[in-house]
């Protein structure tokens, strides 16, 4: 069986996004890997074994295009109305909080956060499938 291990982003400005990411999701990083032409930085925290992995190209000026392949990342949280309000009030620029009940239930209660290189992130209140 496979596990999963980490998702990889290129992001433009390494202090800026590792910034975002400890302010954000309490990421910390776990290792940071340098070399002639890019730089690796694995970001992690306690409560999962999976890590974000950073890619910051040296020769790279401009920001990245997503595309339209690139969906979001996604992280559960104990109180995601918490979350919400210390975004707000960190700057952070969240989208507004969303109960998604599609049959008149509610399913899952989220919301979205882009990083500084517009990576959407959603942020979920863990019940459920979710946990």
């Amino acid at each position: 069986m496979a596990k999963m291990v980490h998702s990889m982003i290129r992001v433009l400005n390494e202090e800026r996004s590792v910034a975002f990411y400890n302010s954000a999701f309490g990421l910390e990083v776990a290792e940071r890997l340098d070399f002639p032409t890019f730089t690796l930085v694995y970001l992690s925290n306690a409560e999962t074994g999976f890590e974000l992995e950073l890619t910051i190209n040296k020769d790279r000026q401009e920001p990245y295009e997503l595309g339209q392949g690139y969906g979001h990342l996604a992280v559960t949280v104990e109180d995601v109305s918490a979350e919400h309000a210390r975004f707000v009030e960190a700057g952070l620029n969240p989208r507004k909080l969303v109960d998604f009940a599609p049959a008149g239930e509610v399913i899952a209660r989220f919301f979205f956060v882009q990083d500084p290189d517009g990576y959407e992130i959603e942020v979920l209140q863990r019940a459920g499938r979710y946990v």
